[in-house]
């Protein structure tokens, strides 16, 4: 909130910033105290925040939080001076407190009315664990019925005699400076989150214009080098001319020397001043990025608020002991990133309480301390952001598992028995899985886990699951640091350029010829000791195949749990961070395509949706129509290249096959333009040879079709008619053909070369 905002704002929406603030520092130090419950420095805090709330309470005359915060700093009080150990059921009371006291003000009006509902049983509880008689008519006010008198105290009076001016603020209003004071003496400013993806868009944008100067800079070197040579040819004549050239000429040849020498200089010139501009705008493009990224960075801790205060409650309401220590609270994560991750890692906390730490009768019988303990790491991996959080549980039953996955149907004894530990660990991740027979208000119900994956996928990471019997859980959990760029391998298809998100990547590799072998029909290579399907990758995203590779075939391996596919590129263009650029909403879902992005050089690219591609794996796998790939990614030798002639007229068409047959091709015949189409959808051609005017379609609609399909648009078309005129001839290669020969001019070998020209020899 700014300035101005605070200005403005009533002093009602200042004390719910104030008692924002400090009921998350009361709830930190409550679960600091439930460990150590003589820690002075923490009685201190906890005591001054809720004295504090309650000096903002009068002000702003809630009553219901005035005797709320009273009852709990008398608490606290009373442990600083040694007349009370605080143990959990004080902490819970206490932290039942924080939350009446955070929601007593709260904008949804039922909420309010409900925390304001529950504070006498609150005042009631506190008041019976601390032991205090009944209140009797004091100084002190009443936690039932207030003695002092509340309407002598003016808003903008001095505060009342129990707040002292040295641990209450003046004004409610200073709450959101002393936070800004305590981020390190900065002012915080609020920006909507639109306005900071505007900003990253836009820094992004002049990132990648100002890489666009070095192809200039490398045209003008080009330049002064071919400028050298002229003036060396000069020079050249100057010499074998002697003096056999009149005056006029060898003034001529002056003249142009010293043009040319000018111009050497001028470039020169300009290509040191061009030099140094771009070097600058790289820099200062690169900081306004950094510092534009910086802008949606959060440190870890913010999604933590409150985790440890559920890990402690669910644990108490399970009967268990138990307790959250964190590691790397100040890693710099995106915002977004941030909210996205809190629903999962909930579930995984929930889940290590629930799942892996035992009863205190248990861990005390396995030797292990009553108190169970949960550690959540967060640090910065390779452009990524890692969280490995561990329990000191039991661990998982492998036996009880391989049972359930047998009760549900998902295998037979003696395919479960033969499971491996990572395998049977996968199950736990399928939706409706879960080890509980009856299902309660925390499990049971199968999608904890399931939705940890789900989410995390979304956020183009992966979560991985180890455990060791009777010693705890690891999840290993990566995501990106922000979504905002993408660390990604760029390659070639189709003679364009996509982008593998490295996190989704197994690893890439390039494919000797001789490797590939063929088992059950299907084209496969040896990895990691098993056979690895072998797919195409324009054949996957409906692409005309580009450029043959020659050499080694480059493989990227992708895996999805146990499957592994290696997927055909052209060529590998290199590692590459690129900032993303998400689709138009109004495309929707493409297949196999989560968003775009430019290289350095301004060159669009299609950043690739990995899972997608996964499943179009699949679906290509079990339609049996997957292209043959050879040692240089083409379809394999051998096979007479296919024709299909469409034409309406029975002498024509036989004509054409007769000719086309007799040189080798292998043809097809369509009797129209509809009829040609759907050869088109269902069988794989070389060439499409077409007649103009015929019924139901006509070729001119048929070219088009042809153009506008991802999957034929790279299809050579031909157009054979009896129309020669000029127009006639426009028109058809303005609607995509790439070669128009009329029938009234043509000859057998004028067919035959046109073809040849066209896909080669058969």
């Amino acid at each position: 909130m700014t300035p101005e905002q605070m200005k403005d704002a009533s002093l009602l929406e200042l004390f719910r910033l104030e008692a924002e603030a400090q009921t998350q520092a009361l709830g930190r130090g409550l679960l600091v105290l439930e460990r150590e419950p003589r820690r002075a420095d923490e009685l201190e805090a906890c005591m001054r925040a809720a004295h504090s709330l309650k000096g903002a309470a009068r002000i702003v005359g809630l009553d219901s939080a005035v005797q709320v915060a009273h009852v709990m700093e008398e608490c606290l009080v009373a442990a600083q001076e040694g007349r009370l150990l605080l143990t959990p059921e004080h902490i819970d009371a206490l932290l039942a407190g924080t939350d009446i006291l955070l929601h007593v003000a709260a904008t949804d009006a039922a909420r309010a009315e409900q925390a304001s509902q529950a504070v006498p049983g609150m005042v009631q509880r506190l008041q019976e664990l601390l032991g205090t008689p009944a209140p009797k008519p004091a100084p002190k006010p009443s936690v039932a019925l207030p003695v002092e008198p509340e309407p002598q105290v003016a808003p903008k009076a001095q505060p009342v005699a129990e707040a002292q001016p040295s641990s209450e603020p003046k004004p409610v209003a200073d709450a959101p400076r002393r936070r800004a004071s305590e981020e390190g003496s900065e002012r915080v400013l609020r920006v909507t989150a639109e306005r900071l993806n505007q900003l990253l868009d836009l820094s992004s944008k002049a990132l990648v214009d100002s890489q666009r100067l070095q192809p200039q800079l490398a045209a003008l070197q080009r330049l002064k080098r071919l400028q050298a040579s002229a003036s060396r040819l000069l020079d050249g004549t100057r010499d074998v001319a002697g003096n056999s050239l009149d005056p006029q000429a060898q003034a001529f040849l002056a003249d142009a020397r010293r043009l040319v020498g000018e111009c050497q200089q001028v470039l020169g010139e300009q290509i040191a001043e061009l030099d140094a501009f771009a070097w600058n705008a790289g820099q200062r493009a690169q900081n306004l990025y950094d510092s534009a990224l910086a802008c949606r960075m959060r440190p870890f801790a913010d999604v933590l608020g409150g985790q440890a205060r559920m890990v402690r409650d669910l644990g108490r309401e399970l009967g268990k002991s138990v307790r959250l220590e964190v590691d790397g609270v100040s890693t710099q994560v995106d915002r977004e990133v941030l909210e996205k991750l809190e629903a999962p890692l909930t579930h995984l906390l929930r889940n290590a309480v629930d799942h892996g730490i035992e009863s205190p009768e248990a861990r005390r019988l396995a030797g292990k301390p009553e108190q169970g303990t949960i550690r959540l790491l967060a640090r910065h991996h390779a452009g990524m952001l890692v969280l490995d959080l561990r329990d000191d549980g039991a661990g998982v039953d492998l036996e009880r598992l391989r049972q359930g996955v047998v009760r549900r149907g998902l295998a037979t004894e003696e395919t479960a028995a033969r499971l491996s530990e990572d395998e049977l660990l996968a199950f736990l991740f399928l939706p409706g899985f879960s080890l509980r027979e009856q299902v309660t208000e925390v499990s049971g119900r199968g999608v904890g886990l399931d939705a940890v994956q789900h989410m995390v996928r979304q956020l183009r990471g992966g979560v991985r699951m180890e455990q060791r019997a009777g010693q705890g859980t690891h999840f290993h959990v990566e995501v990106p640091l922000t979504l905002s760029v993408v660390r990604s391998l760029v390659v070639e298809i189709g003679g364009e350029a996509y982008a593998f998100p490295l996190a989704h990547i197994e690893r890439m590799r390039s494919l000797a010829r001789e490797e590939i072998v063929q088992v059950e029909g299907r084209q496969q290579f040896w990895h990691e000791d098993r056979h690895v399907g072998l797919v195409a990758a324009h054949q996957l995203l409906q692409r005309p195949e580009g450029s043959t590779p020659k050499g080694d075939i480059p493989l990227v391996l992708l895996r999805e749990r146990d499957n592994i596919y290696g997927v055909a590129v052209e060529r590998f263009i290199g590692e590459r961070t690129l900032v993303v650029m998400p689709l138009d909403a109004r495309l929707g879902k493409v297949r196999d395509v989560s968003a775009g992005a430019l290289l350095d050089d301004g060159t669009p690219v299609l950043i690739l949706d990995v899972e997608d591609m996964l499943r179009s794996v699949e679906k290509l796998l079990a339609s049996g129509r997957l292209e043959r790939i050879d040692g240089q990614g083409r379809q394999s030798a051998g096979q007479r290249k296919r024709v299909l002639v469409v034409d309406d007229s029975l002498t024509v068409r036989e004509l054409q096959r007769k000719l086309l047959l007799g040189r080798g091709y292998e043809v097809a015949v369509a009797v129209d333009g509809m009829d040609g189409w759907n050869a088109l959808r269902s069988e794989p051609f070389d060439l499409l040879i077409t007649d103009i005017d015929m019924p139901r379609m006509d070729g001119i609609e048929l070219v088009e079709l042809v153009r506008r399909d991802a999957r034929l648009q790279g299809l050579p078309v031909m157009v054979v008619s009896y129309k020669d005129r000029e127009e006639d001839r426009r028109r058809g290669l303005d609607a995509g053909a790439d070669y128009y020969l009329a029938k009234a001019s043509f000859h057998d070998e004028a067919l035959l070369d046109a073809v040849a020209d066209l896909i080669g020899g058969a």
